[in-house]
């Protein structure tokens, strides 16, 4: 067994091999309800990065070619995030587990930390699991308790109109993939209302968003081969935006739709606009993804006012998770 780099761009029998590990462990780590992710899914992220900074892939090779263990690291690029970085993968096929393969691709996860001079790192796990073991092991403290939540689109479209009436001053508006140009400036400034969001005790700042970031984040999505849809509301005396929520398919036919952001800026707080963004974006996902059943988010526990939306909107807890984290020492620090 070799840890190997992924060829950039990768070649698809190496997304093949690294999509049947990913799929084999999500079938033995998540219950059945939890859709595996897609093909579409698997390829877009290794070959497009995120915006918010460099990823490497890293393949645990056995003889044959095929793969016992993948990870992926994100490192952060914005300023006030480049001491920390994300471990969105770190995933054995439960063939080759108990070989130190986990062990083996950690080390080298560690060393592209090392030598970036990066100083923590995130991943999110599900308490309780094999994984949150494996990181305790490394050092990972849970830094910010999660759940998952989801909502069953036929149950909740049956129980609620699509988009209540909004209130006097307010306007809805929805486009599918990168935000309009007339309203990139102020969907930004929306954005940036999210750096008031449970954090917990997580390094990584909240980015800072501008028109190009907005557009350039969106447009990670669609060359990843997937599906944006984004609702707001929007203030008619001034233009800009007082609530927003987006929804990603990362897959085109995934039949599970993930809930991204959903933000009520602060002074258009008080006015039922987070429930009825998400409610037109409810019809939306009715009207043109009749293949989607449900729509999935993380809320932190303590994100009361989004919990209570939520729960109104019939979203149902459905597992918890956690934002965990672990602090490194740099050669020739303390």
């Amino acid at each position: 067994m070799t840890i190997t780099r992924l060829p950039d761009p990768p070649t698809a029998s190496a997304v093949d091999a690294w999509h049947t590990v990913i799929t084999a462990a999500h079938a033995h780590d998540l219950p059945p309800r939890v859709p595996e992710p897609g093909r579409v899914e698997t390829e877009g992220k290794l070959r497009r990065s995120s915006v918010s900074g460099r990823t490497v892939h890293l393949a645990a090779t056995a003889l044959d070619g095929s793969y016992d263990g993948v990870a992926s690291l994100l490192l952060f690029a914005e300023e006030g995030n480049r001491h920390t970085a994300f471990l969105d993968v770190l995933a054995v096929h439960p063939r080759a587990r108990r070989r130190g393969i986990g062990a083996a691709l950690w080390s080298a996860v560690r060393a592209e930390l090392t030598a970036d001079g990066r100083t923590s790192v995130s991943t999110v796990l599900e308490p309780g699991g094999a994984g949150e073991k494996f990181a305790a092991g490394l050092g990972f403290e849970n830094v910010l308790a999660l759940g998952w939540y989801v909502q069953n689109v036929r149950e909740a479209s049956a129980a609620h109109p699509p988009a209540p009436q909004l209130p006097e001053g307010y306007a809805y508006r929805g486009w599918a993939g990168v935000v309009p140009d007339a309203l990139a400036d102020a969907f930004a400034q929306a954005h940036n209302a999210m750096a008031d969001a449970p954090a917990g005790d997580t390094d990584e700042q909240a980015p800072s968003w501008d028109a190009d970031r907005i557009r350039a984040a969106a447009q990670v999505i669609v060359d990843r081969g997937g599906v944006l849809l984004s609702s707001a509301v929007l203030h008619t005396a001034d233009g800009s935006v007082a609530a927003y929520t987006e929804l990603v398919l990362r897959d085109p036919s995934d039949a599970r739709a993930l809930q991204y952001d959903t933000v009520v800026t602060p002074a258009h707080r008080g006015r039922g606009l987070g429930r009825a963004v998400k409610r037109h974006m409810l019809g939306t996902v009715r009207a043109e993804r009749p293949g989607v059943r449900e729509i999935a988010t993380t809320v932190a526990d303590d994100n009361g006012p989004m919990l209570a939306v939520n729960e109104r909107l019939g979203y149902r807890r459905e597992r918890p998770a956690a934002v965990f984290q672990a602090e490194l020492r740099q050669p020739g620090r303390g």
